[in-house]
Order: structure tokens, then sequence, then C-alpha cells
């Protein structure tokens, strides 16, 4: 009896990550075909990206700055020690630009925005909102979801995008103050150290992880029920399966993107 109720609980789990993930992809599906009819209104995207991004902007930058002080508080001394501080600026950069920028800025905007949005769909569930919008014919992906996740598609990478200079920035602050490294040594460490394509490479990582945020927020929106308390429930969900799954695209896009 033990072994047979453990199989059905296996097979239960099994069942419940195929049915996550085939949720997930349906929603996916029907937001790509919202945009490629272009059955999308302009305007609420951008004032969804200002909700999701620019409000997200403070946090990601305090997020990217004290992680640049940190590493460069950490590499600075021991570098020098060993003769080898032509190199902190370029450990600085490439911890930044290609993976805590877009990760730490995935997982900041998972906090903040991909709650957000959990919250806002979950309570118009439970309110019926949805079912009004169904009832008179509106889709509610068009209307709720494709708007935020096209927001978030495009605020990502550009939060990314300061995250990495004031990482940068941080880092050399942090150098200048512990063993007075010059200018150039710091910057000519960067340069020589990080090209082109590890940014964009970077930006490419940020947009999956704007768009893994706000699908994973809006499906778990949906399955809201039983009042405050269920969508209580559906946003933490949402947080944790959000921050897990931006660990995990991390390392397979690391390792498709930096052979």
């Amino acid at each position: 009896m033990s072994m047979a109720a453990s199989r059905l609980g296996v097979l239960g789990q099994v069942n419940r990550f195929f049915e996550y993930t085939g949720g997930l992809a349906l929603m996916f599906g029907d937001v790509c075909r919202n945009v490629f009819t272009l059955n999308v209104r302009p305007s609420e995207v951008i004032r969804q990206a200002y909700f999701l991004g620019v409000e997200s902007w403070s946090i990601v930058v305090l997020t990217s700055l004290f992680t640049g002080l940190v590493i460069s508080l950490e590499a600075a001394s021991q570098a020098v020690s060993y003769g080898l501080s032509q190199f902190v600026g370029g450990s600085v950069a490439y911890g930044e630009v290609r993976e805590l920028g877009p990760m730490l800025t995935g997982i900041v905007f998972a906090g903040r925005a991909g709650a957000a949005i959990t919250a806002s769909l979950g309570s118009m569930v439970v309110t019926e909102q949805v079912e009004a919008l169904q009832s008179m014919g509106v889709s509610p992906v068009k209307v709720l979801v494709t708007p935020r996740l096209l927001a978030s598609l495009a605020t990502v990478p550009m939060l990314t995008v300061f995250a990495d200079i004031v990482g940068v920035y941080g880092g050399y602050y942090m150098a200048y103050l512990r063993v007075h490294m010059s200018p150039y040594v710091y910057w000519h460490s960067v340069q020589t150290t990080i090209g082109f394509d590890d940014f964009y490479k970077g930006l490419i990582k940020a947009a999956v992880f704007g768009v893994v945020v706000a699908l994973v927020g809006c499906y778990e929106g949906f399955r809201a029920e039983g009042g405050a308390e269920g969508v209580g429930r559906v946003t933490t969900h949402a947080v944790v399966t959000a921050i897990l799954l931006i660990f995990a695209f991390n390392f397979l896009l690391s390792f498709v993107l930096f052979p």
C-alpha cells in the first residue's frame, strides 16, 4: 500500500508539472498570436511598462550598486596583495555583465513586479472581473496578459543596462576607496575583459527573465481562488516559482550563450 501510494504521489506531481508547463506554454502561445496579429493596445503596454519597470528602477539600481561594491571589496585587497590589481575591474565587470546584473535584476523584478502582477490579476479573478470580461467576449489574455508580458520583455533589459553600469561604477568607487586604484588600471581592465557580445548576451538573459516573470505572475493570478487568502497564496507561489525558474534559465542560457 505504501509503494502504491508513493507511486500515485509521484504520478500526481508529474501530472501537476506537465499541467503547469502546458498552461504556461498555451498562455505564451496566445500572447504570441496577439502580438503577431497586432492585437495589442500600445497605451496599456506603456502604462504597464511604467508601473512594472520604471517603479522598480530604484530597488534594481540599489541592489546592483551594493553587489558591485561587495565584489570589488572582496577582490581589490586580495588582488593588490598578490600584484594582480589589473584584474579587479575585469572581475567586477565580468560578474555584473554576464551573470549578476541580469540575474539579480530578474530576481528583484520577480519580487516587486511579479508579485504586483499576480496580486492584481488574482484580485480581479476573485472579484469576478475576469468572468465579466469573458461574458462580454473579451479575451483576458489579450487585455490583461499581453500588455504585461510585452512591458516586462521591454523593461527588464533596460533595467539590466542601468544595473550593469551602476554595478561597474560601484566597483570602481570601492576599489578607489579600498586600495586607491587609479582610474586607468580599473577601466583598462574592464575594457580588455568584457566585449560587446558579453553585454548583449546578458540582455538576452534579461529579456527571457522578464518573459518568465510575467508569464508565471499572470498564470498564477488566474488560478487565484478563495478570496484574499487565496490571492496571497498564489502571489507567494508566483514569486517563488519565478525565482526558481530564473536560476534554472540562467544556468541553461549561460551554458548555451557562453560555451
